[in-house]
């Protein structure tokens, strides 16, 4: 062999070199691979964390403003139904495609008549739907009367101790009542609700676990 043909020859150990790089192609990709490459996967997966999170507020958001959201009951209004503390779901669905039918347990915000006296707009009233448009109210020897006929009310805390002159639902708008009637702060005292101030439906209780169920 001439020199020039053993400067050619690889060494024993860079031939030694070449074969473990082929036998372990994972370990030279591992040995190539740069710290900028790991913070660029870091920075993905603070993004992608930041995106479900953003995701999910939306959907709470959308879900409370048009679908269904929590309540609490501040006051003993609608005793023996929902005492004091109790918790909600009031769902919004329904109104929008029909109006509340009497029976039906509503949350709104206060009517013009009592915002003037002091209420604010974001402190909710439930009650009770009694009468709805065009049908005639009153409240007369401890018997609320509608269209002439007395509503049994196995609800109620109590008859009602005060009287109250027919008067007739106007359109758009409805007569609504607390079951602890002689408690109760709702059209009897203020007048008729109207419907675009509805809130939502209030359908089951979830608080607190005794009581837990459809309202």
């Amino acid at each position: 062999m001439t020199s020039d043909q053993k400067n050619l020859a690889p060494p024993e150990s860079s031939k030694l070199k070449a074969t473990e790089n082929q036998a372990n192609p994972s370990s030279a990709a591992h040995q190539s691979q740069s710290p900028t490459s790991a913070k660029l996967t870091w920075r993905e997966q603070i993004r992608e964390n930041v995106q479900i999170v953003a995701i999910a507020l939306v959907l709470a958001l959308l879900i409370r403003s048009f679908i269904a959201e929590p309540r609490y009951i501040p006051s003993d209004s609608m005793i023996p139904t929902l005492a004091t503390g109790d918790r909600l779901v009031v769902e919004k669905i329904s109104s929008y495609f029909h109006p509340p039918t009497r029976g039906d347990i509503i949350v709104f915000e206060p009517p013009p008549q009592l915002q003037r006296r002091g209420y604010s707009k974001d402190q909710a009233f439930i009650k009770r739907v009694i009468g709805t448009p065009g049908e005639i109210v009153q409240v007369q020897n401890g018997q609320v009367y509608l269209n002439g006929t007395p509503l049994e009310e196995d609800y109620i805390a109590q008859p009602p101790a005060y009287n109250m002159p027919p008067v007739q639902v106007p359109e758009g708008q409805l007569f609504v009542m607390g079951d602890n009637r002689n408690n109760s702060n709702d059209s009897h005292v203020w007048g008729f609700l109207p419907q675009p101030n509805i809130i939502g439906k209030a359908i089951w209780r979830f608080w607190p676990p005794h009581r837990i169920g459809n309202i």
